[in-house]
């Protein structure tokens, strides 16, 4: 039987974006921008539909959550990201590999039930309004927000836990630019048959669940709009759900591009294009759709703005 020569693994080196020297200063600056753009614009959406009372609705409180979502796996990711460009060696340690999988994993699979609880707020004010109050209480929505979180811990927890017991030998370098699971599980030396098939199970049943929540909620409003009579109706529902639309296309697109690509054309360069774009190009994104789309929030902005300006003024 053949033995491994095994080592204890302290340390790991990120392959980063590119391995190219002139691109990383353009990079840098790029994916800076990116970042703080993020920071500021949910920062701001968290802050605004928190003090604003006029945005204190289920819809806006999703909408809170959604940008601490954002916020949190942008962040587990891209401050590490942006050090990697100026630094000669692109390491990171078990600990905080570890620890970047598992908020990572939190945040990300959060996303995509928040999303779905957006959707059934959406169905519920358009197809029940006068019952909208009653249903979407302040308790039902804490109670959608609650469990997601709960859960996405509970997976990340499994996940990181069975992937960093996993022993590792031989190379070290991660062919991505963050710690994931995927990359990590190629590393390992171990039968990795039983992480992959959890790994596999649980992404399946959170896409496809919170998937048929978005879908089946948005054919029941297509279905209620098509049979208003109005054609101002019509125009304010879907403007209604217009930016919500507009983030579950991007977000569920990206991952299913991701997921369904054909294993022979599947490769961890297509990951890493994929991986930028739902890790630090859509979290800066949807502040921006939904302060551009939405009226409610323009104008709590510009109250804001108001009463800063005469307070400091």
């Amino acid at each position: 039987m053949e033995k491994y020569n095994l080592t204890v693994v302290t340390e790991f080196i990120l392959m980063g974006i590119t391995d190219r020297p002139e691109l990383q200063a353009p990079l840098f600056g790029l994916f800076l921008a990116n970042y703080l753009i993020s920071l500021l614009g949910n920062m701001g959406m968290i802050i605004l539909t928190t003090v604003d009372s006029q945005l204190q609705t289920p819809m806006y409180f999703f909408l809170r959550h959604l940008a601490i979502t954002d916020l949190g796996y942008s962040t587990a990711v891209g401050p590490k990201m942006l050090v990697n460009f100026v630094v000669h060696q692109n390491t990171i340690s078990y600990k905080l590999c570890a620890t970047q999988l598992a908020f990572f994993l939190v945040f990300i699979i959060s996303e995509l039930f928040i999303l779905s609880a957006m959707s059934y707020d959406r169905y519920v004010a358009i197809c029940k309004p006068l019952l909208y109050t009653v249903i979407m209480s302040q308790r039902v929505c804490h109670v959608l927000v609650a469990i997601p979180y709960l859960y996405c811990t509970f997976v990340s927890l499994l996940v990181t836990t069975k992937i960093f017991t996993l022993s590792f030998c031989g190379s070290n370098v991660i062919s991505h630019f963050y710690c994931d699971s995927l990359p990590l599980l190629s590393l390992s030396c171990s039968s990795t048959h039983e992480i992959e098939m959890i790994i596999l199970v649980l992404a399946a049943f959170n896409l496809i669940a919170s998937l048929l929540v978005v879908l089946v909620s948005y054919l029941l409003i297509l279905t209620a709009i098509l049979r208003m009579n109005s054609a101002e109706g019509r125009h304010k529902a879907f403007s209604t759900c217009g930016s919500h639309m507009t983030v579950v296309i991007v977000f569920y697109g990206t991952l299913i591009f991701m997921y369904v690509q054909p294993k022979s054309s599947h490769s961890f360069d297509t990951d890493k294009v994929a991986s930028i774009f739902y890790t630090l190009v859509i979290p800066m994104l949807n502040p921006l759709i939904y302060s551009l789309r939405n009226k409610d929030v323009k104008y709590a902005l510009q109250r804001t703005w108001k009463k800063m300006w005469i307070v400091l003024f």
